[in-house]
């Protein structure tokens, strides 16, 4: 795909990237698509997949009561836990606002960790990474499931061929994942200010008529995924039958904001 050069003039020190159809071929390829990256808050939709394999497990249930009182797994998941970004401390009634949250997927982490007997870390491994064959990708124990995740755009390749075409789950599954939980409510989208409704599924972003944003003017309202501040994003549109990763090594910032919906407008047109 010629579209995927463009990340040679992103003013970034090194950036690779993918595009994956919804039957799993690749599309195309750039840049070192085997070097790991940090993913910063990529790393959510990876834990977010964990947790959805430890309710198919009956480990835990989306409904039961986790973090906050009046919280549940599925309030962690989607932002409505009432918890503050990066402070374990509640900021707003459980429901009642999209506050995104880190300590809302460590608080998620350790309830997974306290359920299943086996730290966070380790369950994601066994759940959801080695299945798909994801052996380049970490994340330490008692590391942040919010963002200390490292990986490759190839195995990121594997994990956005198993959300388009799950294996791991039952579709139905991913499918009340990429769904909107706690409609219309607002918030702060980081990095792209107030949103009204800020859209969230179960540990996704959905793009629905969100702007500014960081995918592209093109993409469908349905499309998902997550950006991360390590420079980083996974974008799933399912209109389009694609998934798109893309892996930097510079920060976001207002580079990011320039040329992401640029390139995801041009991965959109080739397809």
């Amino acid at each position: 795909m010629q579209s995927l050069a463009l990340i040679e003039n992103w003013p970034v020190p090194t950036a690779a990237a993918a595009v994956v159809r919804a039957d799993g071929t690749v599309a195309g390829t750039r840049g070192p698509t085997g070097q790991r990256f940090a993913l910063a808050s990529v790393t959510k939709p990876l834990a977010a997949y964990a947790a959805l394999v430890a309710y198919e497990e009956g480990a835990i249930e989306l409904d039961e009561p986790a973090g906050p009182e009046g919280s549940t797994v599925r309030h962690l998941l989607a932002h409505t836990s009432g918890l503050a970004f990066d402070e374990h401390q509640v900021a707003a009634a459980p429901g009642t606002r999209r506050l995104y949250s880190n300590a809302g997927f460590e608080v998620l982490g350790d309830h997974i960790a306290k359920a299943t007997e086996i730290p966070f870390a380790d369950y994601l491994r066994q759940a959801v990474l080695e299945p798909l064959g994801m052996s380049s990708t970490f994340l330490d124990g008692g590391a942040s499931p919010a963002k200390d995740g490292v990986s490759t755009v190839d195995d990121l390749v594997r994990f956005a061929a198993e959300v388009q075409q799950p294996r791991l789950l039952d579709a139905r599954t991913v499918a009340e994942a990429m769904s909107v939980a706690h409609p219309g409510l607002k918030g702060v989208l980081p990095g792209y200010g107030h949103q009204n409704p800020n859209d969230w599924g179960l540990g996704f972003e959905i793009r629905d008529g969100k702007s500014p944003h960081w995918t592209g003017s093109s993409s469908s309202p349905r499309t998902f995924g997550h950006f991360g501040q390590a420079g980083t994003f996974l974008w799933v549109d399912p209109d389009a039958g694609a998934a798109c990763v893309a892996l930097t090594d510079r920060a976001f910032g207002p580079w990011a904001v320039e040329v992401w919906p640029t390139f995801t407008d041009a991965v959109l047109a080739e397809l």
